[in-house]
């Protein structure tokens, strides 16, 4: 995507490049956009860029209802073995 090599290629010098400074600079950048500007940029994206956008959205929710839902919990176990021999 576009905007991903232009942040690079404006950060690469600056930051390290780890987990922190990612999430700095995606938050940073997300403050100063607005809903059109966000609605363009999606509407610049290609099929696969799209595809993959969606993916993540949905891993990282996904994994974050899961990961709520087992907190101080202790889960039931719906799997019952069973000896098939």
């Amino acid at each position: 995507m576009k905007l991903i090599d232009e942040l690079f290629e404006m950060y690469r010098n600056k930051l390290t490049g780890d987990e922190e400074d990612i999430d700095m600079l995606t938050f940073a950048f997300l403050e100063e956009m607005s809903y059109e500007d966000l609605i363009g940029l999606i509407h610049e994206m290609d099929k696969q860029e799209l595809y993959d956008l969606m993916g993540l959205y949905l891993i990282e929710s996904l994994k974050g209802k899961f990961a709520q839902e087992q907190y101080g919990q202790q889960r039931t176990h719906t799997y019952y073995p069973r000896n098939i021999h």
